[in-house]
């Protein structure tokens, strides 16, 4: 079975990261047979950047990078899920994929980014590292608006009203990995 990497790339407290990553777990688990797995930059031991070596060298001298490495390796896609900061992205998904390079290289991936105007400026400059690394940007990326102060109960409603886009994007990753 194939398997994607869904991966949060928010780490703020309160955040609204986890909530996304679980409706949109469930909305792609329905549709084909891919295995989707949360991978939360929270809890993933990569201090800013401190490798000495140019990740495309492929030589890592940190355990934490050689663990991170086999992890990503592990997965055929991925899914970049992350709010919007201040028309880019969040530091810590960057430092993430900036860790590797050779594991990421033609694989696919979409983005699925949320905030009060969902994202299109993140996606925007997301957009140049993932062409960068050579991977294989799907069609189907969401942009989901959510407003800041959303309650909880208010935040499912609206990811609801993507479940179509999320089931379009599980159709695609099953169409490319199997």
């Amino acid at each position: 079975m194939s398997k994607v990497a869904i991966l949060i790339g928010s780490v703020r407290p309160n955040r609204r990261s986890m909530q996304v990553a679980k409706w949109l777990q469930g909305q792609l688990t329905q549709v084909g047979s891919v295995q989707y797995d949360l991978i939360d930059l929270k809890y993933v031991n990569l201090p800013m950047m401190n490798e000495p070596n140019v990740p495309f060298t492929g030589i890592y001298t940190h355990e934490a990078t050689k663990q991170w490495s086999q992890l990503i390796q592990g997965y055929d896609g991925f899914v970049f899920l992350f709010p919007q900061y201040n028309g880019g992205y969040p530091a810590v998904i960057k430092n993430a994929i900036d860790y590797l390079a050779k594991e990421w290289t033609d694989k696919p991936v979409s983005m699925v980014t949320f905030g009060a105007h969902g994202g299109n400026l993140g996606q925007t400059a997301m957009r140049s590292v993932i062409t960068t690394l050579r991977m294989k940007q799907m069609s189907v990326n969401l942009q989901i608006s959510i407003m800041p102060d959303d309650s909880t109960e208010k935040a499912d409603e609206i990811l609801h009203g993507y479940n179509f886009n999320a089931n379009l994007l599980g159709q695609e990753f099953a169409k490319k990995l199997n």
